[in-house]
């Protein structure tokens, strides 16, 4: 989950020299069980914002038609069917076909931190904390209440294509899939690069946000403190403009993760340490990267938050993100210090 951070959309825009001053189109929905915000730039000169508020209604409707087949709060989307189809391989449709594919780089990026065959642990987690009943949108079977730790347990699958726009998906046997940790980044990137015609864009898919900052211009990215409603932990200036510390880079994403927003009790939360088949025993509340693309802020923030503050850093710092802050349960904040030439 990625709720701690949110678009700054209303940041003034940067004064451009020798081009057309932008103005700003906002628009809010809801999408994934949360909320979805679409902002962008607009030449002032070519302004259209009645264009720009129909582009925006209709990526959102994407959104929502991507998150459908990608839930596994619908029995009946394409997730959950697969994660029930006794076939193998078993055959999948493009959009489930591209986020699975995105989840295998995942794992193989963040050392099988980022593991999305975790469905039955935390299932687990979900029906004891609420005495044998799933938690809303869950699906408690007997399977799911009797799974314990499974760290050791080999868990194969692949993707491979298939023909007539179709993929296959080969697993061993017991493998359901749980996309809560990969989906929203890969949602929020994919709808980016629908928005290609406008300078700039944001799309704040809950909290996964994906950038492309126009030439010469800003945007500012909440990043939200979890122990005080409405207060930020630090706003990260992503600029276009002349020392900017993006070197030239217009395509960004910003993501959070934490331990604060599904909680089930004492210790129990929804990131699975696929290592011990449990809620990660960690000292890190919540962790905030800013990379490449929404997809890999995301599983770099999930895999931070499992790892621990100490590990976490290394991992984050040796994989080169651009930024990160960690909130520790002791209330320290910890930052990789090149994030602070983000920092406004």
């Amino acid at each position: 989950m990625a709720a701690g951070t949110r678009a700054a959309a209303a940041a003034p825009p940067a004064a451009r020299a020798d081009s057309a001053p932008l103005v700003r189109s906002s628009h809010r929905g809801r999408a994934m069980g949360g909320r979805l915000g679409i902002h962008l730039a607009l030449d002032a000169a070519e302004g259209l914002p009645r264009r720009a508020r129909h582009d925006a209604v209709l990526v959102e409707r994407r959104v929502v038609a991507w998150a459908r087949i990608l839930t596994r709060h619908d029995p009946a989307s394409a997730l959950m069917r697969l994660n029930v189809d006794p076939r193998d391989p078993a055959p999948v449709g493009p959009t489930l076909a591209a986020v699975l594919a995105w989840a295998a780089d995942a794992e193989a990026m963040t050392g099988g931190i980022v593991d999305v065959t975790r469905l039955e642990e935390r299932l687990a987690v979900e029906t004891t904390a609420t005495g044998g009943h799933a938690a809303p949108g869950g699906h408690a079977d007997p399977v799911a209440a009797g799974a314990g730790p499974a760290g050791a347990d080999p868990r194969g699958w692949r993707i491979a294509d298939g023909t007539r726009r179709r993929a296959l998906v080969s697993r061993t046997d017991g493998v359901r899939f749980d996309l809560d940790g990969v989906a929203k980044g890969w949602l929020a990137d994919r709808a980016l690069r629908l928005l290609r015609r406008y300078p700039g864009a944001v799309v704040d898919a809950d909290g996964d946000v994906a950038v492309r900052v126009a030439p010469g211009d800003r945007w500012e990215v909440g990043v939200a403190d979890p122990r005080a409603e409405g207060a930020l932990l630090a706003v990260l200036v992503l600029d276009d403009g002349p020392g900017s510390p993006g070197r030239g880079r217009r395509r960004w994403g910003v993501a959070t993760s934490g331990t604060t927003v599904h909680r089930f009790g004492r210790g129990a939360h929804h990131l699975i340490d696929p290592r011990t088949g449990r809620p990660a025993a960690t000292d890190v509340v919540q962790a905030t990267v800013l990379a490449s693309g929404a997809a890999v802020a995301e599983a770099f923030a999930k895999t931070a938050v499992i790892l621990g503050s100490a590990a976490g850093l290394d991992f984050l710092d040796r994989a080169g993100v651009a930024g990160a802050i960690l909130l520790l349960e002791d209330d320290r904040v910890l930052a990789l210090p090149r994030t602070m030439e983000f920092l406004g």
